[in-house]
């Protein structure tokens, strides 16, 4: 256990319902509490913050107060990450972010056990490192991508939904299951497209293309990268290349795949071939596509719910493991997209 036992009066002290609560948390291992608290405390922080308590660091101690729920859930965010520490994983912010998440979807209705957290949650195994999902709906998300051949993954940004397609690419790849990667997105970004972008096909694709880069580099060794770029093993084009094409023993992924039209999307699902899985991701909420033409993710998402060896992860402004703002901003733009649907009906209804 992470917490050691401390001297008489410190410690949880009895309270009532609506009373304000104390806790005292000690850490064995001063290198390991550092990485815990974060630098200048940001960790710590961010859960004062998050969950409405005060947290007051001393050495390798940490007094928590505020109420009883709130104290219990950051209790069990610190000794749940501090048991991730002593495993050997890095611990990012995204990492505490869905710490708090769990801990406050899980309650206090049930005992707690530091040593088990994160059990039930899915891990991508890498050669470079895992790949663990932080939000209930990544780990429904990671275990769609297992189940199915073809799975959608629809949210806002930050959600994670092109990083972990890319890390189950990846990992495919490195147990040789699959041949090929290959990545595709539309180039079309707030009204222009390629012709208007100098340079060669890669140099006019690579901007539209950089999270995939970014992604591939984080994941991967990136000499393996540029070798399998090299030999095609790992290829990344434009939407518009994949026509004619089937793609077998390949995990294919369409990025920004709000922005496809709906003959696009058709073209893209039928290169679907034998030994192959596809993942296509995208937001809603932002497409780039000309007044009055329908986003192939939208209309692709309707026609094939349900359609048997087809998943679908639906992300929201509460599964953003960006910066803390990130889940303020889309909930604020999707509050007013709420405002505006809600106005156009109205006027519509005089």
């Amino acid at each position: 256990m992470p917490v050691r036992p401390l001297e008489p009066g410190q410690g949880l002290v009895p309270s009532t319902e609506g009373t304000p609560s104390q806790v005292v948390l000690a850490f064995d291992d001063n290198r390991h509490a550092s990485v815990l608290f974060g630098q200048y405390g940001q960790n710590l922080a961010l859960i004062e913050r998050r969950l409405g308590v005060v947290a007051e660091q001393r050495g390798n101690h940490v007094t928590l107060e505020g109420s009883r729920d709130a104290v219990e859930q950051a209790r069990r965010v610190l000794e749940s990450l501090y048991e991730n520490i002593k495993r050997g994983q890095d611990l990012a912010s995204g990492d505490v972010e869905g710490a708090i998440r769990l801990a406050i979807a899980q309650g206090s209705l049930f005992d707690f056990d530091p040593s088990a957290t994160r059990e039930g949650f899915e891990q991508i195994n890498l050669r470079k490192r895992p790949v663990r999902a932080r939000t209930t709906a990544q780990d429904a998300y990671i275990r769609a991508l297992r189940r199915h051949a073809l799975v959608f993954g629809t949210g806002p940004a930050g959600t994670g939904k092109t990083w972990l397609a890319v890390a189950h690419a990846v990992s495919l790849f490195e147990r040789k299951e699959v041949d090929r990667i290959i990545v595709s997105r539309p180039a079309v970004e707030a009204g222009e497209r390629l012709g208007f972008l100098p340079g060669d096909l890669r140099e006019k694709v690579d901007p539209y293309l950089r999270p995939i880069y970014d992604a591939l580099h984080d994941l991967m060794d990136a000499r393996i990268v540029e070798r399998a770029m090299q030999t095609n093993e790992i290829e990344i084009a434009p939407l518009a290349f994949m026509r004619g094409r089937t793609l077998s023993n390949a995990v294919v992924i369409l990025d920004e795949a709000q922005n496809t039209t709906a003959m696009q999307m058709k073209m893209f699902l039928t290169r679907l071939g034998e030994n192959s899985r596809m993942i296509v991701t995208g937001d809603p909420s932002q497409v780039d596509l000309p007044p009055g033409q329908i986003s192939g993710l939208a209309e692709a998402t309707r026609l094939l719910d349900g359609v048997e060896g087809i998943g679908h992860a639906a992300f929201t402004a509460e599964d953003v493991i960006r910066h803390e703002l990130v889940a303020r901003i889309v909930a604020a733009y999707d509050k007013a997209d709420a405002a505006r649907r809600r106005g156009t009906k109205d006027g519509k209804n005089d």
